[in-house]
């Protein structure tokens, strides 16, 4: 089994500048400029991949290829060394990395009896059931479900709300665009971890990095 580390570890790692850790993985987004290139990169991908015996998702689009190495069960050594890899192959067919185009989105329902309401999500969405508190896309398309116990109903605010997992570096920046937008800021006293924002009814969001997580 791999020797499992923390997120600062990652990001400490020698030759892991693409990369930034999210809810579920580490993630790196390559602009590969034309859909040929960005073929040429996923099948480099599936060649070191195949090596290593650990497969990320591959999402292929037009200009870019964005990899996710999953941290389901925690990161590990085997992460940084094929994140290393396809960096370098990245490098190889002169393709540029652009960490602020990642993100992962999280819907958090609060429940005071989550076993009563999961079923409920999991059947309508056709999700499956990771551990007590979340529900994945099985084909992780869509953005994951997470159950937040809470001790008592809170009738005043909203019962549901939305989880953006963002590269660390990228926080500041993306607090302030939501501000500037018409939001405002509800609490910070968890950041760095997240911090929580909303619009001008009152929605709420979270902004959240990997900080805080080791």
């Amino acid at each position: 089994m791999t020797e499992r580390i923390t997120p600062r570890q990652f990001h400490e790692a020698d030759g892991v500048g693409d990369w930034r850790v999210l809810f579920g993985g580490v993630c790196a987004h390559f602009r590969t400029g034309s859909f040929a290139t960005g073929i040429a990169l996923a099948d480099a991908i599936g060649k070191l991949a195949g090596a290593a015996s650990h497969y990320p998702d591959v999402d292929l689009r037009p200009a870019g290829v964005t990899v996710r190495l999953r941290d389901i069960d925690g990161l590990g050594e085997r992460d940084v060394e094929l994140a290393r890899h396809i960096s370098a192959a990245a490098r190889e067919l002169n393709v540029a990395a652009d960490p602020a185009a990642v993100q992962t989105v999280q819907v958090s329902i609060d429940a005071v009896v989550g076993p009563e309401v999961m079923p409920f999500w999991r059947a309508v969405l056709g999700y499956e059931q990771f551990g007590d508190e979340d529900l994945l896309d099985p084909y992780w398309r869509g953005p994951a479900l997470w159950f937040q116990v809470m001790d008592a109903p809170r009738p005043q605010r909203n019962r549901i709300h939305v989880d953006i997992s963002i590269p660390h570096d990228q926080a500041e920046a993306r607090i302030a665009a939501a501000i500037a937008a018409g939001g405002h800021l509800v609490s910070d006293k968890h950041a760095p971890a997240w911090w929580t924002l909303a619009d001008a009814e009152g929605n709420e969001a979270d902004v959240a990095t990997w900080m805080g997580r080791d």
